[in-house]
């Protein structure tokens, strides 16, 4: 008849259990302490993201007749966009929605960039390769100068999480709760 005393025992005052997005964003923390390696990540993570989608963008997508008229409306980034967001949205509700309103300007300034090449300008895998590569060499750098490797080096999940990790700082200032 005797219980578990711990089942009904509440948690000591001053202890709140972490949330997922919160532990990896302390973890992620870890290793961008300085602020020059803060710096170009903040640079260097949009542009990875940017391009990243462009170059799934560019990838041909084959016509599927199923689709109909809604043909040329997906293509492989539209992969990157679902689980990503899906992701996000486990993690967060709030930051997915606002990382989709960034996937959003993305998708138009990759739209720019095809519409340029259609009119003679580079290629939108070749500009969005470049992009991809400087900001890779740029990430590696501020881990340099930082001192500390890559999270993602330990867990893949941290390519996922710098792009929120930084959103989460400009929800913070604006006082929304993520």
């Amino acid at each position: 008849m005797a219980k578990n005393q711990n089942s009904n025992q509440s948690k000591p005052s001053g202890l709140v259990e972490m949330r997922p997005v919160d532990i990896y964003f302390a973890k992620y923390s870890e290793s961008h302490q300085n602020p020059t390696n803060k710096l170009i990540h903040w640079i260097c993570v949009p542009l990875i993201v940017f391009s990243l989608f462009g170059l799934l963008w560019s990838i041909p997508f084959p016509y599927l007749k199923f689709l109909g008229s809604y043909n040329g409306f997906f293509n492989w980034a539209s992969f990157l966009i679902a689980f990503s967001i899906y992701y996000y949205y486990k993690l967060s509700p709030v930051l997915s929605y606002f990382m989709l309103l960034v996937l959003m300007i993305f998708s138009f300034g990759v739209i720019e960039l095809a519409d340029w090449q259609k009119a003679g300008g580079p290629a939108l895998w070749l500009v969005c390769l470049v992009l991809f590569v400087l900001s890779w060499i740029g990430q590696f750098i501020g881990h340099n100068i930082e001192g500390k490797k890559p999270s993602f080096l330990d867990d893949l999940k941290f390519l996922l999480i710098g792009p929120i990790w930084l959103l989460h700082f400009i929800l913070k200032k604006f006082s929304i709760k993520y």
